[in-house]
């Protein structure tokens, strides 16, 4: 499978350290994207390697991250690596844009945790990442909601010009989840150019972003460079 690499995180999967795995492939080309690297493809490598970079890692981990990229563009092979992890005993998350529900469904019964990129309100989708997608991950994120046994957490990054506070509104209106993550928006590497002149909102920006929203929503942080992960 393509790949774009690994690393052991204490972020990714909340409470637990992880074997992240970055998948290449992506269908989208969300302007603020972060890792372009990984948009056409990544490394490829046998589904054996990765195992045994599982396995070397076995001691110090105790879950295993899908993320990418889009990891549902190579199902099958992001499908083995979950059920390896879980016959090791370790607990397992996926990262999606939610672009394919009917692969969110074949996957669930392989994953504890799913987190599900929520870009824009269902219906600005085609506006602001320039694909019209907006009612298939709504279709994804229901799907979801109806596996009791498996976390949601929905993510917006929240980008100055192209995302505004009443989008984020609307997006707290549109949806349902365990925990919602307001995350700042980084110009360091983007896919288009012309965000890199667009400057980061600042965490007290995004905290009273978070603080309108919480009545509405079960559970919220933000995601900062200065701060890392805060709930509000």
């Amino acid at each position: 499978m393509k790949i774009g690499g690994t690393f052991i995180s204490s972020l990714d999967f909340p409470g637990r350290i992880s074997m992240v795995i970055s998948t290449g492939g992506c269908p989208l080309r969300c302007p603020y994207c972060h890792n372009p690297e990984l948009i056409k493809g990544g490394e490829e490598i046998a589904l054996e390697d990765i195992f045994q970079k599982i396995d070397d890692a076995r001691d110090f981990i105790d879950s295993v991250v899908m993320t990418g990229g889009e990891p549902l563009m190579q199902i099958m092979e992001v499908k083995e690596i979950l059920d390896y992890a879980k016959s090791l005993g370790l607990e397992t998350k996926l990262d999606t844009n939610g672009c394919y529900p009917e692969r969110v469904a074949e996957i669930l019964k392989h994953v504890d945790y799913i987190g599900m990129d929520i870009k824009a309100p269902f219906n600005k989708y085609e506006q602001i990442i320039g694909s019209d997608i907006g009612k298939k991950v709504e279709k994804s994120l229901k799907i979801v909601l109806n596996s009791h046994s498996t976390f949601l957490e929905c993510k917006t990054t929240f980008v100055p010009g192209l995302v505004s506070l009443e989008d984020v509104k609307q997006i707290s209106r549109e949806i349902e989840c365990d925990l919602y993550t307001l995350q700042q928006f980084r110009n360091r590497v983007v896919l288009d150019p012309k965000l890199e002149e667009t400057p980061s909102p600042s965490p007290q920006e995004l905290r009273k972003i978070a603080e309108i929203i919480k009545p509405i929503l079960k559970k919220v942080k933000i995601k900062t460079a200065e701060f890392g992960e805060e709930l509000i």
